[in-house]
């Protein structure tokens, strides 16, 4: 994302006349936007929204990572019962009334929207206003634009196509979803039936070749460096040869990316920080790590909201997100007696995903502090209740010992032993609020992207952490699998190992004590799914929280054994509805089944 740059799509309509002669008066029906832009920053305005659009309401800035894909892949327990769509999601027990589906569904599409405006928009400005010097700019947005298409198309047919392709292209024959390439000049050409899943993937994959070309060689300066470049456009490109099985393709896109890019994994220094880059010296003197040496393609985010976060007023609504609100961790109160949030908390983490990072003890009971002082009062500093001793030393023990995966500390937060910083005072982690019967719970909290420094109220709802959508851990796990499926296991070995050393912070590119020495090696999951599965475990815990494991499971078709593994599911305390006849797919909202009539008859089996 553009850093630090407020950029809004500009578009302007121009009616002719006043007159009633016919000839005057424009066609209300059809899109136009008169001679706009003239000038290179302008076109870049336009090409802006398709970054900002990832920061709105139905995608990451409220919606998309703390309800969507949290609630389908249980990284979460809902904690809130208040909205029945939530709870559905929660359950796989999706409608096609669904407010979460039908929003994921339009944020998307505007994202496309955006794309093609921007393509449309650089085709004009180059016919009629474009100096010969500005064509190298003008293609560098093009090669954005298709890069962001490419990206929101990916997103959609994850979520809402049949069905993944199979080896050999098996399955490329069922629905996907509709393909716009241009802005609809009319309501007529609104009104698309399904394209095949093959026909989607072709349009990503060329998409995404067309913006690697065009990207070549681009280097932004420092006030543009969240913009997409040709190894963002290569890496989203390898994905979608991984996702669609194209397993030769994949090693060679991905190998380049590896090989060319001069990207790699950060330190573990830097890592078990990166996601919180934001937090003050209140906590922590740790660097600033956003765009680094690992980030291949990341949402800029900054702590700055006129009113409320993004459903604040404009301008600086579209800089910031406020996800952190439902995923807001828990603090002691003053007394340090019982547990505050730092927002609305309406989420901890699932306590399976504890069992599957290694941490496998049994819930604390609270004990008497042996050093709490009668007459001090209870307050931060003189705490009377405490977990038990026995809790406590194996917690240690877990951490410093790595019989826990270190990963878990960079995602959650552990009551007691982690803190956070708000309303003037450094405090322990509560257990997260608002549990019911928070005995049975061990409610830990989330860190990935959460502010730490500041009560959410006290800096206006505004989060400040960058999203990462694309980073080298995902790139080296993508080429494992593609080397996998191809016959290189020894390769494949190695990049799960490298990945997995940087998690111990051991130095990736040589052997290690706590390297797997097969693909089938144990892990610290004991489930079916992840139990003996390295590739699988390392994308689940190296990316968790990140937007990455629904898609896994999808095209893995994992789902029945996810929702044994998680059992029953809160607000309500009940199993998952999982189907496997429907729930590897979101249904089509049923706004759009109502209101396109090429598309009527095209739901998703089982809705």
């Amino acid at each position: 994302m553009f850093k630090k740059i407020i950029l809004l799509s500009i578009v302007a309509t121009s009616f002719a006349g006043c007159t009633k002669d016919p000839k005057s008066v424009a066609d209300l029906s059809a899109y136009s936007s008169g001679a706009y832009p003239t000038t290179l920053n302008e076109l870049v305005s336009v090409l802006g929204a398709g970054y900002a659009n990832y920061r709105s309401e139905q995608l990451s800035g409220f919606q998309l990572l703390c309800k969507t894909f949290s609630a389908s892949e249980h990284t979460s327990n809902l904690i809130y019962g208040g909205q029945d769509y939530w709870n559905d999601m929660e359950y796989n027990d999706l409608k096609p009334s669904n407010q979460l589906v039908k929003d994921c569904w339009r944020g998307f599409y505007t994202g496309v929207k955006d794309a093609n405006a921007a393509l449309e928009r650089a085709d004009l400005f180059a016919e009629n206003y474009m100096a010969a010097s500005e064509l190298q700019q003008v293609n560098y947005i093009r090669g954005e634009a298709y890069f962001l298409r490419a990206y929101y198309y990916m997103q959609l047919e994850c979520f809402f196509g049949e069905s993944y392709i199979g080896a050999g292209g098996a399955g490329g024959e069922k629905k996907g979803v509709p393909l716009f390439t241009s802005v609809p000049k009319s309501l007529a050409e609104t009104q698309k039936s399904r394209s095949t899943v093959k026909e989607v993937w072709d349009q990503i994959i060329t998409d995404l070749k067309k913006s690697a070309e065009l990207l070549q060689g681009v280097q932004w300066p420092s006030q543009y460096k969240g913009r997409a470049t040709n190894w963002t456009a290569k890496a989203l490109l390898g994905k979608a040869y991984v996702f669609t099985q194209d397993w030769a393709n994949a090693k060679a896109v991905l190998k380049d990316v590896i090989d060319n890019s001069g990207k790699t994994l950060m330190p573990f220094s830097k890592y078990k920080m990166a996601f919180n880059s934001n937090v003050g010296s209140n906590l922590n003197n740790y660097v600033n790590s956003e765009f680094n040496e690992e980030s291949l393609f990341e949402i800029n985010v900054d702590r700055v909201a006129a009113d409320y976060g993004i459903f604040g007023g404009s301008p600086n609504k579209n800089l910031t997100t406020s996800q952190g609100l439902i995923w807001a961790p828990s603090g002691l109160n003053d007394q340090g007696t019982g547990g505050f949030g730092m927002g609305y908390a309406n989420e901890c983490v699932h306590d399976k995903n504890l069992v599957r990072f290694g941490f496998n003890i049994p819930v604390y009971t609270l004990v008497d502090n042996p050093n709490f002082v009668p007459a001090w009062g209870e307050n931060l500093g003189n705490i009377k209740k405490i977990p038990d001793p026995v809790y406590s030393q194996k917690s240690r023990d877990f951490k410093a010992n790595k019989t826990v995966d270190p990963r878990l500390y960079i995602c959650a937060l552990q009551p007691w032993f982690d803190t956070v910083y708000f309303w003037g005072n450094r405090r322990p982690v509560a257990k997260s609020v608002n549990l019911p019967a928070i005995a049975t719970y061990h409610g830990w909290s989330y860190k990935k992207y959460e502010t730490l420094d500041s009560h959410l109220d006290d800096i206006k709802q505004a989060d400040g952490a960058n999203y990462y959508l694309l980073r080298m851990a995902d790139v080296y796990l993508l080429y494992a699998e593609a080397c996998m499926n191809s016959g290189a296991n020894p390769e494949a070995l190695e990049y799960i190992n490298k990945v997995h050393r940087r998690a111990y912070d051991q130095p990736i590119n040589g052997a290690s004590a706590f390297d797997y020495a097969s693909l089938t090696a144990p892990t610290k999951a004991t489930d079916a799914n992840l139990g003996n599965n390295p590739l699988r475990y390392e994308r689940y815990t190296e990316l968790f929280a990140e937007g990455h494991w629904w898609f896994d499971v999808c095209r893995w078709r994992i789902g029945s054994g996810e929702a044994t593994f998680y059992g029953n599911l809160l607000p309500n305390n009940v199993p998952s509805r999982w189907n496997d006849t429907r729930s590897y797919s979101f249904p089509i909202p049923s706004d759009e089944i109502n209101s396109n009539a090429q598309i009527a008859g095209q739901q998703n089996p089982g809705y």
